[in-house]
């Protein structure tokens, strides 16, 4: 097995945006990024290697934030990240108000809602995004697309 540092090294960056588009703070996203790290050290001996080493880590990573959440309750509503102007993401947001497609997604069923999380707040590729979650690209495209549909419906409906 490589070094911890080449390990940093090669996944600090995808730790870091998955849990930014997890908490949608980049600041909070370090500090659970090295809490993931350190985590990761105290525990590499229960690495089995059944996953990608990348998929272990955003494991650690999103039950770093989950610890970090029950002990840090939200009082206030989550800022909304803008995406990408012209994408179809900034198309589908543009029709109804953030409070309300923050919702909608809540509502969606896993896979949909974590996949469309990623991909809008953490701007990760579909590469990416099928790696964290232990699947594939074209998988996590499809996933995206019909999460995106399961909003767009719900946005007619209203």
């Amino acid at each position: 097995m490589d070094s911890m540092e080449e390990i940093y090294r090669s996944y600090a960056d995808t730790v870091y945006r998955y849990l930014v588009s997890l908490t949608r703070d980049p600041d909070l996203s370090e500090d659970l990024t090295q809490e993931t790290f350190t985590q990761a050290i105290r525990c590499i001996g229960k690495y089995d290697g059944s996953s990608k080493l990348s998929t272990w880590l955003c494991a650690i990573a999103k039950n770093q934030w989950l610890l970090w959440l029950r002990k840090h309750p939200q009082t206030e509503p989550l800022e909304f990240a803008e995406p990408t102007v012209g994408s179809p993401e900034a198309d589908v947001l543009e029709q109804t108000e953030h409070l309300e497609l923050l919702k909608l997604l809540h509502a969606l069923p896993e896979p949909y809602r974590e996949t469309i999380y990623l991909r809008i707040y953490g701007s990760l590729s579909f590469s990416k995004i099928g790696e964290i979650m232990g699947k594939t690209e074209n998988w996590a495209r499809v996933t995206f697309y019909r999460g995106k549909e399961r909003l767009r419906k719900e946005l007619e409906q209203q």
